[in-house]
């Protein structure tokens, strides 16, 4: 049996999209899967398109979502170069063949007469294709074009009246007629090769058994099987996965600002990779039974091409946040406080390193959100309440210190934190109970009170943690701006 070989092939023009890590993603499952290869190769002819960094960003992305691959440019292999600009000569040699098998020829139109000619076409109502005016010059013919300085490009002929048919493993039996393609380039003027006739010879010469991409290259697909049929080379399995639409359903667009679309991006706020790659795998697959939450390890264990889904898969970013969150919450605390340090340092709250009981103390801050957090970067709102030194009331808290009995309870509260020493949760839990007994108050009209002078807030992460958290100091200093508050707006006296 043939071993499995799977490719993702981006081009270096930026960061890595979330469509583009899905492919590359889905493509490494099945490789995986089938105890196969998966290579990473670089189409990088399209100079114009190409950014500095570009490569270095799409391998640091899925560095960090856990793809790895067995061979690319960092790695080698037995079929490198893997950088399209560095196989140039691999190409004209194919290139050479076909054109002394009369399978393709040199064009001589300029963009300018390309032009023009499209938009004849258009103005008949037909679909834009290239005449073929030049597929059958004479070498007299030819050498006056280049007598005038035209330099050709290379044009595959394309058969005329053929119905182009491959099986695809997601979408089944697909056609295309050979008459609506027209004759169309293979190697640009100045010597490199157009993606559909690249990504041919290079799928052949890496031995790609799979190509697994979205729904948008099944266009590309027709050019692609009428070059293997020019060169007389076997087809790979063909699998177009569905598109990715954004919340509101409709096609994503690089511009749209409904989702997030760049890992970076998703890596700079705080979502952890497994959840990713946990999300991006059920982005248009589907598992067999009702569970949503699955390692990578399981994935490769799972993955595969008939579970593949021809409808478009909507991006729930809530289900992504959720996924987050779960991740977050099973993940070891100090995994957690790693993450969010920087976070706290960009926001100026905390300057790093850390002594031993800074970092104590931030760990635990950090524990009081944990399970609520579904994204790590939100750590410094969350938490703000524990780097103020004035505090704001929430419309509810304001309306909560309104309350008959608050001025008893707070005052209650700060005759108790005048006998504290260690101000512990244990300690400041019988602080409470004291209070409870000395005022008569209980539940809400005990603890809301409380918190909301100490906080600002009327809900948060247990009382008895945040206020130790927060330090004795701050602590009495709150509650009596609370009293003092609650004096001069004339609602109760002391």
């Amino acid at each position: 049996m043939q071993r499995v070989r799977t490719r993702y092939a981006p081009s270096p023009t930026g960061h890595l999209h979330i469509g583009n890590a899905r492919t590359a993603l889905f493509s490494y499952l099945f490789a995986r899967r089938h105890g196969g290869d998966f290579i990473l190769r670089i189409e990088d002819t399209d100079i114009e398109r190409n950014v500095v960094g570009g490569e270095y960003n799409q391998m640091e992305g899925l560095k960090w979502l856990g793809i790895e691959w067995d061979e690319s440019v960092d790695k080698g292999g037995p079929y490198g170069p893997y950088r399209c600009l560095e196989r140039l000569d691999l190409y004209q040699e194919h290139v050479k063949k076909l054109l002394d098998e009369g399978k393709a020829y040199k064009s001589y139109s300029t963009p300018e007469e390309l032009e023009k000619e499209r938009q004849e076409q258009l103005a008949k109502g037909l679909a834009p294709k290239y005449s073929g005016w030049d597929r059958d010059l004479t070498p007299e013919e030819q050498a006056k074009y280049e007598a005038e300085g035209r330099v050709p490009s290379i044009r595959l002929r394309v058969p005329e009246g053929q119905t182009i048919r491959f099986v695809d493993a997601v979408r089944g039996e697909v056609k295309f007629d050979s008459d609506g393609i027209g004759d169309f380039v293979i190697m640009r003027p100045d010597g490199r090769p157009t993606y559909n006739f690249a990504c041919v010879v290079d799928d052949v010469a890496m031995k790609i058994t799979h190509v697994i991409r979205g729904e948008e290259h099944i266009s590309n697909t027709p050019r692609q099987l009428l070059v293997y049929q020019a060169l007389g080379y076997p087809v790979p399995q063909f699998a177009h996965i569905p598109l990715i639409l954004n919340p509101a359903g409709k096609k994503m667009s690089k511009r749209d600002e409904s989702i997030v679309q760049f890992i970076e991006q998703y890596k700079q706020l705080g979502y952890l990779p497994e959840a990713l790659v946990n999300f991006m795998t059920l982005l248009g697959w589907a598992p067999e039974g009702e569970e949503e939450i699955f390692s990578l390890e399981e994935l490769c264990q799972l993955f595969s091409l008939e579970r593949i889904s021809k409808a478009p898969a909507i991006f729930d970013t809530n289900k992504l946040k959720w996924m987050n969150n779960h991740y977050i919450k099973k993940s070891p605390l100090e995994r957690i406080v790693e993450l969010a340090l920087p976070y706290f340092e960009k926001a100026g709250r905390l300057t790093l390193p850390l002594d031993k009981e800074k970092r104590e103390w931030i760990s635990q801050v950090i524990s009081l959100y944990q399970e609520q957090l579904d994204e790590i970067g939100r750590i410094v709102e969350l938490s703000d309440l524990f780097f103020r030194e004035e505090i704001e009331y929430t419309k509810e808290g304001q309306q909560i210190l309104e309350a008959e009995q608050v001025p008893a309870v707070l005052k209650a509260f700060l005759s108790e934190l005048d006998q504290v020493e260690e101000f512990t949760p244990n300690v400041i839990k019988k602080a409470l109970k004291k209070v409870q007994k000395a005022t008569g108050c209980r539940g809400k009209s005990l603890f809301m009170p409380i918190r909301v002078a100490a906080t600002g807030q009327a809900q948060g992460p247990d009382l008895s943690q945040t206020l130790s958290l927060i330090g004795l100091d701050q602590v009495k200093k709150r509650v009596q701006q609370a009293l003092e508050q609650k004096v001069d707006s004339g609602s109760s006296s002391i």
